[in-house]
């Protein structure tokens, strides 16, 4: 195995190594580098990074390009709080954590509209989308429920099509590699008068290390715009999903013929008004129809299928006015209809409906201070209401090289059908259930680093769950019986220096179920990464890619016992030649070191693999 130096992943000294990186980069020096200008998940309104009093990833589609990471689940690597799980190689369901936070506790947005419920899964789609060449990606952390209602436990994942920019222009790539991988991918956006489009499409297949478990996947990405005039702009998205992956199960499974595909589609319509000077509203009317399969090929039996398909109708209208000195007022609405049907157990076939309302208030008191407060109020024809709230606090000192910032916020998650309403012969669901509820706090700074060159982020959170859903004594239906807690820090780091660029990232986290008395599975306690990347004459950009984990739980697949987790570092290498203006050649090494290791107990990660490829743009 590869480690640091030192037997354990120590905070105090990597948040330390962290930080002398980061002055020796402020003394250089380098042309500035622009950062991003705006974030809109944190506030949903576009602000400004150094107004917002939460922590928030972002990654553009030119920051994924040069690293060449295209998986969705790739990208996410990077964020801090965000350790995920995978059951196997590319393609296999993963799970995502953030900040400690059970699976289901964290939110997809997609283009605006809401991937996952209780009742809709995103860990096939974590597992095998790709982020488009159109795409930017943010992640806001802590509760976020009173700007996106359920599951906003963790945070939230924001995943959107840009608008198209530029004159006309388009990309053609093709890679192919290890374990008989083949990819390609074609993108195309522009502007041309009142109109502008950005689209992206990319599918492949790898036959990934064991048996009946090759991966193949399709992935297309469209949006449109259009300006009416100078008060009005309407567009359009469509995003599609389509994975087919041989799941043998766990290495001691090893099933020859298991199969699951998941189809998933999401189209929304929106507009922009500007409705008055300092008046401006935006809608979204959108929909998502998803349908997943599980085939598994019994000996003398009738073949076991399980099929899940989800539907959800969404109207999602918000107004914004900053007509009152130094405040800028966001109110909204959301209207949610959905219905799910499940084949497998509990035999779900259930509809609901929503209604959600929310008022969120920035003020600015003076130039360097910036304070949210909001509060929402979900209604559900299920099981009732949630009423969630929150207030962010940012601070500029030291000539505003450094922002202090804290969060407060609550957030919940609703049952789902098959805890309200499920049955079989050993089971029955609780229609009594109340969601399960959070509050989190957290508290940090930022330094911006002297001419634009970057940002050191130290965060430390806790967040403290009740009502969480568990099974009775019995295991015959479900009560909000359990109380948990996760706490810890973060660190980021992005630096910009001349021709190198770095990306690192360290997450101390401690999780614990408090009415068991012991640690929350797969959360490590240690995790970190580092993203080098430095170019040379521009014509050759060569990168290096490091992650590691640490101390964490598990449960044995064969046994069913807790286990203590296996330690694991990751390194990756990649480059870019460019051969002309318009063509080059691109290469990368995944898990360069061959560590095998086991992101979920059981389920082999892939070893060591080399990929290369063209891009042309036209």
């Amino acid at each position: 195995m590869f480690f640091l130096p030192y037997p354990r992943l120590r905070p105090c000294g990597l948040i330390l190594l962290l930080a002398f990186t980061a002055g020796a980069a402020a003394q250089t020096s380098a042309p500035p580098t622009q950062l991003a200008p705006v974030t809109t998940s944190a506030t949903r309104t576009a602000a400004a990074p150094h107004t917002l009093g939460s922590a928030v990833d972002v990654f553009t589609a030119a920051d994924l390009a040069r690293r060449q990471l295209s998986t969705l689940a790739g990208a996410l690597g990077g964020a801090t709080g965000a350790p995920s799980a995978a059951s196997g190689a590319a393609g296999a369901v993963t799970s995502l954590f953030l900040r400690g936070a059970n699976s289901n506790q964290a939110l997809f947005l997609v283009d605006g509209l809401r991937l996952n419920d209780p009742n809709t899964d995103y860990a096939v789609f974590l597992g095998g989308a790709c982020v488009s060449a159109c795409d930017s990606l943010e992640v806001a952390h802590g509760p976020q429920s009173t700007l996106y209602g359920g599951e906003a436990v963790g945070g939230v994942v924001s995943l959107r099509a840009q608008r198209g920019t530029g004159a006309p222009s388009g990309r053609l790539a093709f890679e192919a590699g290890s374990f008989g991988t083949v990819q390609g991918a074609v993108s195309a956006q522009g502007v041309r008068g009142p109109g502008a489009w950005n689209f992206s499409a990319q599918g492949g297949r790898t036959r990934n290390e064991r048996d009946n478990n090759a991966f193949t996947s399709q992935n297309g990405t469209l949006r449109l715009d259009r300006r009416l005039n100078e008060r009005a702009e309407v567009g359009a998205t469509v995003r599609w999903f389509h994975g087919v992956y041989g799941d043998p199960g766990d290495r001691y499974t090893n099933d020859p013929d298991n199969e699951t595909r998941e189809a998933n589609l999401l189209v929304t319509a929106f507009a922009t008004l500007n409705l008055a000077p300092g008046w401006a509203a935006h809608a979204i009317l959108g929909g998502q129809d998803r349908r997943f399969v599980a085939e598994s090929p019994r000996a003398g039996r009738e073949t076991a299928v399980t099929v899940v398909k989800n539907r959800r109708a969404v109207l999602d209208a918000q107004s914004t006015f900053t007509g009152f000195d130094r405040h800028r007022l966001t109110g909204g609405v959301t209207t949610e209809a959905n219905h799910t049907r499940n084949t497998g157990f509990g035999a779900i076939d259930e509809k609901q409906g929503l209604v959600a309302v929310f008022l969120q208030d920035e003020f600015s008191p003076r130039e360097d201070v910036f304070v949210t407060a909001g509060l929402r109020n979900d209604d559900f024809d299920t099981f009732g209401r949630a009423t969630t709230g929150r207030g962010t606090l940012a601070w500029l000192v030291a000539r505003r090289a450094v922002k202090l910032r804290a969060t407060y916020g609550t957030a919940f998650r609703s049952p789902s059908f098959l805890d309200l309403y499920g049955r079989s012969a050993f089971y029955t669901g609780n229609p009594g259930l109340d969601p399960e509820r959070a509050r989190g706090l957290d508290a940090g700074a930022d330094w911006y680093l002297p001419g634009g060159r970057g940002t050191v982020s130290v965060t430390g959170f806790e967040t403290r769950f009740t009502n969480l859903i568990a099974s009775t004594p019995n295991f015959r239906s479900v009560e909000n019986i359990q109380r948990a807690r996760t706490r810890g820090v973060e660190v980021a780091v992005r630096i910009a220096v001349g021709a190198t660029e770095v990306r690192s990232s360290y997450t101390y986290l401690e999780a614990d179920n408090l009415s068991a008395g012991t640690r929350l599975l797969r959360r490590p306690r240690h995790r970190a990464g580092v993203d080098l990347t430095h170019d040379f004459n521009r014509t050759i950009m060569a990168g290096l890619g490091w992650a590691q984990v640490a101390q964490r739980e598990d449960v044995n697949a064969r046994t069913f016992r807790v286990v203590d987790g296996e330690d694991y570092a990751v390194v990756r290498v990649f480059g870019t030649w460019q051969l002309r203006d318009r063509l080059a050649v691109k290469a990368r090494i995944e898990n360069l070191l061959d560590e095998r290791y086991e992101d979920v107990n059981g389920y082999p990660a892939l070893g060591v693999g080399a990929f290369a490829g063209l891009e042309w743009r036209f």
